[in-house]
């Protein structure tokens, strides 16, 4: 049996510190938003991220994040989103697009299986997925490969997916609103969920 401090176990993120402070990971990714990052910290690196909206409303939470990501050398990749994303957009938000991959039409496996792969493998800094069903044993799959990458694990999940027992890092359901996107964190690493901050777009 190996001996780990107690330090190393909060850096990880292992222990629970009820409401004290937010998610403890070892390595988080600014999101861009002040009032998101004082709620979260930044999107963990090295985890799954769970973003929870019937609308795929979380994108645009991503948007400075994927700007930075992209001025790297590891790809952003887009796992079969629901829309081709629109370069110009994608362009005018700064997002580097010789950076960006796209997996177009596939079936729920293959979907799986390249997402399962690309967090894996190393090569990307952001691995974008878009399920509507997920069993917890690919979930803990997909958990296991970003930590092996070491990449932004990202998946667009329907708000009905709340009920399910998941091993994500992070996770926040979204609703838009007028004045913007209202983010509740159901979930985080290291503490309590429950907060919630409104981003104006």
């Amino acid at each position: 049996m190996t001996n780990v401090s107690l330090e190393k176990l909060v850096k990880r993120g292992a222990l629970w510190r009820g409401r004290q402070g937010v998610a403890a990971v070892e390595s988080v990714e600014p999101t861009g938003w002040e009032s998101l990052d004082a709620l979260i910290g930044g999107w963990p690196r090295g985890a799954l991220t769970e973003l929870l909206s019937n609308r795929h409303s979380g994108l645009p939470l991503l948007m400075p994040a994927l700007s930075r990501l992209s001025r790297t050398e590891r790809w952003l990749l887009w796992t079969a989103p629901p829309h081709l994303p629109y370069a110009p957009a994608l362009a005018a938000r700064g997002v580097q697009m010789e950076r960006v991959l796209v997996i177009r039409e596939a079936s729920h496996a293959q979907r799986l299986w390249a997402a399962e792969q690309a967090m894996r493998s190393s090569a990307c800094a952001a691995v974008m997925a878009w399920f509507e069903h997920l069993e917890t044993a690919p979930l803990r799959r997909l958990q296991l490969a970003a930590e092996q990458g070491g990449c932004l694990g990202i998946l667009f999940r329907p708000i009905s997916a709340i009920r399910q027992n998941s091993p994500a890092a992070l996770r926040l359901r979204i609703v838009p609103t007028a004045a913007g996107l209202d983010v509740e964190v159901l979930k985080r690493r290291g503490g309590w969920g429950g907060g919630r901050c409104l981003i104006r777009l």
